[in-house]
């Protein structure tokens, strides 16, 4: 608030000293309103001539104003920078070609996705694509595309920590560098992985399928630019997780230009556009860092602040876990061989981030048990996943009642669907059953891979059984096999060599409900390898695949999951755990990890005050 107050020079006494009087207490008064306000002012004195009852008196006028600071710009003070650790060497960056988590990070910093999966609320969000339209039959989707995201050549040497240069803006980012995207990831000569994925798109498969690619065999594939901000895409079936797809990396768009001028190496530092929220500067990939800057044309914003990413490549842990504990890091992998000591010591730097690999125990519907669903419930309710979890993994693992994991489109929250350990249920379920009391069964064949870990899994649940239903251990047969031997005597046709329950395991393709329970538990749109009978849950499972409503989909996916795992549900597995892993985070960093696919840095909050001050300390 600007205060302003006179003080007369001449004049009658008597009026003078009241003046005088006057001027002191609103001295006083700006004082005290200066003391409880923090913002700047500056005197300005102005003399001037005024008339003050018919005499001319010479006036002095200190005039106090809020200071306005003039903004700071980035070569004015230092850019909040975000450290962080990666073990291996720099990763190749091409979106159709990536195949490493690191190569999954970068590939997500640095190029723009045509929508973009939100870590925090688990949906998909617009990116590249503002705005979409599906057909009536589900199989057309058109694309609306923003104008204002750029291909931008990242500027050489750039020192990034003292100021921001201007990169080289390229061009738009249009249509038919989505297009160029997709014809690549549909070529097995790119052999992008999992590039099957894309086979829902009319022509993929069989452009895949080709030794030699035509022009003409590219333009049967069903994508299509309309024009340069709009695309559309025809596929084999209606699929309402197709949005979910188009957040992969394998869709991100290239430049098609200079993917012809530089072939392979046109993702090198050297050569490279980017389109993301982070720019990659230029410079020798020797020094075993790499510098990330923010993209001063990305029009979007998801809350972070790192403007500077220092990305430092290690060959081992050893180093990078030496420099975290340096606070030279500000998130890093927390090294195995010394997990057990930093989680004594620093427990609270901790954290445990969950992949999207399930393992589970599978039913064999033709047994001559299991084709009781009240006995697979019994023995699903008699497992201690937590217990199950933590002597196996001590902590990096979190237990699951139902099964698609964290960071799924359409999952449910892990403790809100699902019966899981119940063994009152489970002894109540056996009781309902054919043979009432689990010694009156016939032995039972559990066969798992030959690891050293699924045996002492393996052993854990028998055990379980044992204690919650009164079998004897004699009773469950274990049965150690090669990988390949369990994959073969586990399929559909493999007669009498099927088990009558089994250990595996499933990890995400993509992030969606439908790559989980339709693409593992469906009747006939999976390998069935249970041979569960079609049921209702079925329709609902292809329902929900079809449905374009997020919110039905969510609805119609809690249905299904409660239909497999809750009580009086079919039980055609027993969702065990998800894996994790634990990363260690300095106290000033604040971020939602990625379940699946790359980190996003834009999104990561660094108190660099705080981040200062403790590593002066």
């Amino acid at each position: 608030m600007s205060k302003r107050f006179y003080s007369y020079t001449a004049g009658r006494n008597g009026r003078f000293l009241l003046f005088v009087l006057f001027a002191l207490f609103i001295i006083l008064a700006i004082l005290a309103l200066g003391a409880c306000d923090e913002t700047p002012v500056v005197d300005v004195v102005v003399t001037e001539v005024v008339t003050v009852e018919g005499f001319e008196e010479v006036v002095t006028k200190v005039v106090q104003q809020t200071a306005t600071p003039t903004p700071m710009t980035v070569s004015q003070r230092q850019p909040v920078v975000l450290d962080v650790g990666m073990v291996g060497a720099y990763p190749n960056i091409d979106p159709q070609k990536t195949a490493d988590e690191n190569g999954a990070t970068l590939t997500e910093n640095l190029f723009a996705g045509l929508t973009n999966f939100n870590n925090t609320s688990n949906v998909i969000e617009p990116e590249l694509a503002k705005g979409w339209e599906v057909s009536r039959d589900g199989r057309v989707w058109t694309f609306h595309l923003r104008d204002d995201v750029y291909w931008i050549r990242p500027p050489e040497n750039a020192v990034v920590e003292d100021t921001a240069p201007e990169p080289e803006i390229v061009r738009p980012v249009v249509a038919g560098d989505v297009v160029t995207a997709v014809h690549r990831a549909c070529q097995s000569a790119t052999k992008t992985p999992e590039a099957f994925i894309l086979f829902l798109v009319v022509g993929c498969e069989q452009v895949y399928g080709l030794t030699t690619v035509s022009p003409g065999d590219l333009d049967a594939i069903g994508v299509k630019a309309i024009d340069d901000y709009t695309l559309q895409f025809t596929l084999t079936k209606p699929a309402g997780y197709f949005l979910t797809i188009t957040s992969l990396d394998l869709l991100k768009p290239v430049p098609g230009e200079l993917i012809e001028e530089f072939e392979d190496d046109w993702q090198l530092p050297e050569n490279i556009y980017t389109s993301g929220p982070y720019l990659l500067t230029s410079g020798d990939l020797s020094e075993k860092r790499t510098i990330l800057q923010r993209n001063a044309e990305w029009p979007l914003l998801r809350g972070g602040n790192a403007e500077v990413i220092n990305i430092y490549f290690f060959d081992d842990e050893n180093g990078m876990y030496e420099l975290w504990l340096d606070k030279g890091l500000d998130v890093a992998p927390l090294p195995p061989d010394n997990r057990e000591d930093f989680l004594l010591e620093n427990m609270p730097r901790a954290r445990m981030v969950t992949d999207q690999t399930v393992f589970y125990i599978a039913f064999n519907f033709d047994s001559g048990v299991f084709r009781d669903p009240n006995l697979r419930r019994a023995f699903s309710a008699a497992i201690d996943h937590e217990a199950l979890a933590q002597d196996l993994y001590q902590g990096r693992a979190e237990a699951l009642r139902h099964l698609a994991p964290p960071g799924v489109v359409g999952a449910p929250a892990v403790d809100t669907v699902g019966m899981g350990y119940n063994p009152d249920y489970a002894r109540q379920q056996l009781a309902e059953s054919g043979y009432s009391s689990c010694r009156l069964m016939p032995s039972i064949k559990f066969t798992v891979s030959s690891l050293d870990l699924s045996l002492r899994q393996a052993e854990l649940i028998r055990d379980m059984w044992v204690k919650e239903l009164d079998c004897t251990e004699e009773q469950i047969v274990l049965e150690q096999v090669q990988f390949g031997t369990l994959l073969a005597n586990t399929r559909p046709e493999a007669g009498a060599a099927r088990p009558d329950l089994w250990e595996l395991g499933w990890s995400s393709y993509y992030p969606d409900e439908h790559n989980w329970v339709n693409e593992l538990l469906h009747c006939s749109d999976s390998e069935n390898r249970m041979m569960r009978p079609c049921s209702n849950l079925d329709d609902l499972m292809r329902q929900a695949s079809q449905s374009i409503d997020l919110q039905e989909r969510f609805d119609l996916y809690r249905q299904v999951e409660n239909g497999f795992f809750g009580e009086g549900g079919e039980a055609p597995i027993v969702p065990l755990y998800v894996r994790g892993a634990y990363l260690m985070q300095q106290n000033w960093l604040t971020f939602t990890p990625a379940h699946f696919g790359g980190e996003q840095y834009d999104t990561y909050v660094i108190d660099a005050e705080l981040k200062r001050l403790e590593r002066s300390r």
